[in-house]
């Protein structure tokens, strides 16, 4: 695992996009159904917008229907962070990103098999490197 990030309020400002800072850094939330990631279908791997640390495979994405897109496994278990979450009178978790601490959204249990956990994550937490198709895949 890389080492982790440390920046002051300026040094992310200068870094994100406001929507970005507002998601990562303040705990904030897109509107449901509004971001780029939702309906996005292409092959590869969505990372932190903060960091660039790997999160999640194309592959492991699925419709929750929620509104934001969902996973239902992380790339690796150390990536990130599972935090209690009791704001706005709900219990929940809170996804952050290992690396820089990023507020990333939300994992709940009921996703689909095999782990049964459905990780909510707001588009504006992630940034998407698009994987080359393989020959195999072309042949389809």
């Amino acid at each position: 695992m890389k080492s982790k990030i440390n920046k002051s309020e300026e040094e992310w400002r200068k870094t994100l996009t406001p929507e970005e800072f507002h998601v990562l850094r303040e705990k904030g939330t897109e509107r449901p159904f509004t971001g780029k990631y939702v309906y996005h279908k292409k092959k590869g791997i969505y990372v932190c917008a903060g960091c660039g640390n790997d999160l999640f495979s194309s592959d492991t994405k699925f419709d929750s229907g929620t509104g934001w897109p969902s996973f239902w496994t992380p790339i690796s278990e150390d990536i990130l962070e599972m935090k209690p979450d009791n704001s706005l009178g709900m219990r929940r978790t809170e996804v952050l990103c290992s690396q820089c601490g990023g507020h990333l959204g939300h994992v709940f249990n009921d996703g689909p098999k095999p782990t049964g956990q459905r990780f909510c994550i707001n588009s504006a937490a992630l940034h998407f490197k698009e994987r080359k198709a393989s020959v195999e895949e072309t042949k389809e």
